[in-house]
């Protein structure tokens, strides 16, 4: 019986929380899982939605219980289990059908398999989606790459489920085959920066002046009804205001402090490398989470390595909240850097300003930033750099001193500052007119006779050493 509009393989919490949004919004959806328990959880526990839901126990089925042009969503985890779905769906389907990955795929994977489907005679999007469950589950903020012709039949569903911020549903056709996945994978690099950038700040006060955790809360809190306005600085200051129930000590205190990550932080740095791009702040949090899971190690070396005295510190929480803000914009310039070279370099045409609205709401780096980078880009933007812009350059002319003076005294006190140290390099780099490299040409004529250009003369040459 065709009675499903959409399917939907992987119903784990992202693809639960999906299913019920797409259900939500007036579309029965059929369900396929390696698991079919997770299948009759989902649908016991949703109420009246639970009419729309329809269980499934194989591909076949799932592709059965579908009318033509069929949507299919894949949410597994990256890899392998995403081309086993392709393999297992691309016998079962008919002309017109679509497949859309909404995981966190490698883009470049991504555009291997639009290749692949297309020439089967089927269509492919690759969606990044970005907003965790909660996100997932009344309203993501979505990435969209492929054909257009594989999204203007699609466009309807995917808007009613998007976020939206007021009003305008946070999701866009950003160009072909990998370009959404790309963008989702720089959101997630300036996202990794934005979190370490928090948490240092988050170190200074908790080891460099030893306040507890609820007197820090209040902080963030404060923050978020300002110019630092954003998810990540509210759900800090919920994170800090954590209790946990069996011992009623803060929650922070008792989380091992090792970070996780999947990927996409480091597939930002790798891209931006390849693409001749510095990614400095992003690549300084993409380290710091590697260096957190040497956990041992840096117990053991925290009793041989001397460090300075951090009784005393005390940090002015003015300089603290624009030392945050200036972080964040320049990661974002990081960021956007990173899309416009690959835009160059794969001839995607993204849409700088539209990407900056979709990221409005119901995605992670969401903030009150997005608004000013967006109508930037919609400016006469100086040699297509967001730091440039009058309204950016003015906010780090005033604020860039409070930067200096955090990282400063973080280094004197031997507090760790990894991302919010880059910054403030990769700014005095990219203000710097006449920089060091000079030397570092001398050096490789020096020792390979690589040859360099003058200042006072066109052509190669070399030194007389």
């Amino acid at each position: 019986m065709t009675t499903a509009s959409m399917g939907l393989i992987g119903v784990g919490t992202m693809g639960s929380a999906l299913a019920l949004n797409i259900a939500e919004n007036g579309h029965d959806i059929a369900l396929y899982n390696l698991d079919p328990s997770t299948i009759d959880d989902l649908i016991s526990g949703a109420g009246d939605l639970a009419p729309r839901l329809t269980k499934t126990e194989s591909v076949e089925a799932l592709v059965a219980a579908m009318p033509t042009p069929r949507a299919i969503v894949l949410l597994v985890p990256a890899g392998g289990p995403v081309e086993a779905s392709i393999d297992a769906l691309l016998p079962h389907l008919t002309p017109g059908d679509t497949i859309i990955d909404g995981g966190n795929s490698d883009f470049r994977d991504t555009m291997r398999r639009t290749e692949r489907v297309e020439a089967a005679g089927f269509q492919y999007l690759g969606v990044g989606v970005s907003g965790g469950e909660e996100g997932a589950r009344h309203g993501p903020s979505m990435m969209v790459g492929g054909s257009k012709a594989s999204w203007e039949p699609l466009r309807p569903v995917l808007e009613a489920i998007a976020a939206k911020f007021e009003g305008d549903p946070c999701v866009a056709h950003l160009g072909p085959d990998g370009a959404g996945h790309f963008v989702k994978t720089v959101h997630n690099g300036i996202e990794y920066a934005d979190m370490q950038m928090i948490a240092e700040v988050y170190g200074l006060l908790r080891d460099g002046e030893g306040r507890k955790p609820s007197e820090i809360a209040p902080l963030f809190h404060c923050w978020n009804e300002g110019t630092l306005q954003s998810y990540l600085i509210e759900i800090t200051g919920k994170v800090l205001d954590g209790v946990d129930p069996e011992t009623g000590k803060p929650m922070i205190d008792l989380i091992v402090d090792q970070a996780g990550q999947k990927g996409t932080g480091r597939w930002t740095v790798i891209e931006a490398i390849r693409m001749g791009q510095s990614a400095s702040v992003i690549e300084a949090a993409v380290g710091a989470r590697v260096l957190s899971s040497e956990r041992v190690v840096r117990q053991a070396a925290s009793k041989v390595l001397a460090a300075p005295d951090t009784t005393t510190a005390i940090f002015d929480e003015g300089d603290l909240e624009s030392a945050l803000m200036v972080g964040r914009i320049l990661a974002y310039a990081q960021g956007f850097r990173i899309l416009k070279a690959a835009s160059e370099e794969f001839s995607w045409d993204l849409d700088y300003a539209r990407i900056a609205e979709i990221w409005r709401a119901g995605c992670i780096i969401r903030s009150a930033l997005l608004d000013d980078i967006s109508q930037a880009f919609r400016s006469d933007l100086p040699h297509g750099r967001l730091i440039l812009a009058d309204e950016f350059a003015s906010l780090l002319e005033t604020h860039i001193g409070a930067l200096r003076r955090v990282v400063a005294q973080a280094v004197t006190i031997g507090l760790p500052v990894p991302a919010l140290s880059s910054a403030v390099s990769w700014y005095d780099e990219v203000r710097q007119a006449r920089g060091t490299a000079d030397m570092i040409q001398g050096q490789r004529d020096f020792f390979g006779a690589h040859g360099f250009r003058r200042l006072d003369k066109e052509g190669d040459f070399h030194g007389p050493w």
